[in-house]
């Protein structure tokens, strides 16, 4: 799956982008927030290979697409099927860099409207930690709503976290 919005381009990784992705997920502030722990010289291989190998989505395999602005990876999206019938889950990083330009907002909503225009999706949501306020702010801007709020659910880098759960339907876009 590769597209363009109006800045940006959005299409599988390949092997150039390791440096602009290291960049990404080797940032304290940018992985605080994420399941898994800031990337370092000595897994980045191994992480980024994950990306290069999700590159069509199926119902076993997630994809992964690199978000572009001019010739620099910005952003990585995220799609994989969850267990429930025509529904995928979505998750997004971008660089610090990136942030408050609006690149979020664009490359996620138009992803959004790909999977249900393309892939005929019935429905898309999306996990967060709930204190990502940030993130919280793009789901609402693409008209996902928030579903539910739970409680100290999530054991993550030796706390335990409240996550939120947004979601929406293709008749949303309307």
């Amino acid at each position: 799956m590769e597209f363009k919005t109006e800045r940006l381009l959005i299409r599988p990784f390949n092997d150039d982008d390791l440096q602009d992705v290291f960049h990404i997920y080797s940032n304290d502030t940018t992985c605080k927030y994420l399941l898994n722990d800031k990337w370092t010289h000595e897994n980045k291989q191994k992480e980024f290979q994950r990306k290069l190998e999700n590159n069509v989505l199926t119902k076993e395999n997630s994809l992964s697409l690199a978000v572009v602005s001019g010739t620099k990876v910005i952003g990585d999206l995220a799609v994989w099927y969850t267990e429930m019938k025509d529904t995928v889950e979505i998750g997004y990083t971008f660089s610090q860099e990136a942030s408050g330009k609006g690149f979020a907002t664009e490359a996620v909503s138009s992803l959004v409207n790909k999977l249900f225009s393309e892939f005929k999706v019935h429905r898309i949501q999306a996990n967060l930690d709930a204190r990502n306020k940030a993130s919280q702010r793009l789901c609402e801007r693409i008209g996902m709503r928030k579903e539910a709020h739970f409680m100290q659910d999530y054991w993550s880098k030796g706390e335990w976290t409240d996550s939120i759960v947004y979601g929406m339907l293709s008749s949303d876009l309307n």
